[in-house]
Protein backbone atom coordinates (compact mmCIF):
# COMPACT_ATOMS: atom_id res chain seq x y z
CA UNK A 1 0.00 0.00 0.00
CA UNK A 2 1.20 3.51 -0.93
CA UNK A 3 1.61 5.77 2.44
CA UNK A 4 0.11 8.99 2.33
CA UNK A 5 3.79 10.99 1.83
CA UNK A 6 4.50 9.45 -1.34
CA UNK A 7 0.74 9.83 -2.32
CA UNK A 8 1.28 13.65 -1.70
CA UNK A 9 4.85 13.89 -3.07
CA UNK A 10 2.95 12.49 -6.66
CA UNK A 11 0.16 14.78 -6.05
CA UNK A 12 2.79 17.90 -6.13
CA UNK A 13 4.81 16.37 -9.09
CA UNK A 14 1.90 16.07 -11.43
CA UNK A 15 0.43 19.73 -10.39
CA UNK A 16 4.29 20.66 -11.64
CA UNK A 17 4.05 18.70 -14.78
CA UNK A 18 0.46 20.27 -15.54
CA UNK A 19 1.11 23.74 -14.77
CA UNK A 20 3.61 24.11 -17.82
CA UNK A 21 1.61 22.32 -20.23
CA UNK A 22 -0.92 22.26 -22.57
CA UNK A 23 -3.08 21.06 -19.95
CA UNK A 24 -3.10 24.16 -17.73
CA UNK A 25 -4.63 25.73 -20.97
CA UNK A 26 -7.18 23.59 -21.71
CA UNK A 27 -8.38 23.43 -18.20
CA UNK A 28 -8.73 27.35 -18.19
CA UNK A 29 -10.51 26.91 -21.44
CA UNK A 30 -12.96 24.48 -19.97
CA UNK A 31 -13.57 27.03 -17.24
CA UNK A 32 -13.98 29.62 -19.24
CA UNK A 33 -16.35 27.82 -21.54
CA UNK A 34 -18.42 26.48 -18.81
CA UNK A 35 -18.58 29.64 -16.84
CA UNK A 36 -20.15 31.77 -20.02
CA UNK A 37 -22.48 29.32 -20.41
CA UNK A 38 -23.70 29.76 -17.17
CA UNK A 39 -23.77 32.95 -17.74
CA UNK A 40 -26.14 32.41 -20.89
CA UNK A 41 -28.02 30.41 -19.16
CA UNK A 42 -29.09 33.41 -16.51
CA UNK A 43 -28.47 31.23 -13.66
CA UNK A 44 -28.95 32.46 -10.06
CA UNK A 45 -27.96 31.37 -6.83
CA UNK A 46 -30.57 29.51 -4.50
CA UNK A 47 -30.05 32.78 -2.35
CA UNK A 48 -31.41 34.93 -5.17
CA UNK A 49 -34.10 32.69 -5.88
CA UNK A 50 -34.98 32.38 -1.94
CA UNK A 51 -35.02 36.42 -1.59
CA UNK A 52 -37.05 36.72 -5.69
CA UNK A 53 -39.66 33.73 -3.84
CA UNK A 54 -39.78 36.20 -0.42
CA UNK A 55 -41.03 39.40 -2.90
CA UNK A 56 -43.37 37.24 -4.61
CA UNK A 57 -44.84 36.33 -1.99
CA UNK A 58 -45.04 39.66 -0.45
CA UNK A 59 -46.21 41.30 -3.95
CA UNK A 60 -49.11 38.61 -4.18
CA UNK A 61 -50.44 39.42 -0.25
CA UNK A 62 -50.48 42.97 -1.02
CA UNK A 63 -51.75 42.72 -4.36
CA UNK A 64 -54.94 40.18 -2.41
CA UNK A 65 -54.86 43.13 0.14
CA UNK A 66 -55.14 45.76 -2.49
CA UNK A 67 -57.95 43.30 -4.35
CA UNK A 68 -60.43 43.38 -1.10
CA UNK A 69 -59.81 47.37 -1.09
CA UNK A 70 -61.32 47.60 -4.33
CA UNK A 71 -64.01 44.99 -4.20
CA UNK A 72 -65.02 46.99 -0.92
CA UNK A 73 -65.01 50.25 -2.78
CA UNK A 74 -67.05 48.93 -5.51
CA UNK A 75 -69.47 47.80 -3.17
CA UNK A 76 -69.81 51.25 -1.68
CA UNK A 77 -70.21 52.96 -4.99
CA UNK A 78 -72.53 50.71 -5.77
CA UNK A 79 -75.00 50.89 -2.92
CA UNK A 80 -74.59 54.85 -2.57
CA UNK A 81 -75.61 54.66 -6.60
CA UNK A 82 -78.96 53.15 -5.83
Amino acid sequence: MLNSELLHDLSIKIKELTKNSPIADLDKNIHALIQGALTKMELISREEYDVQTEVLKQTKEKLNALEKKLESIEDLLQKSQK
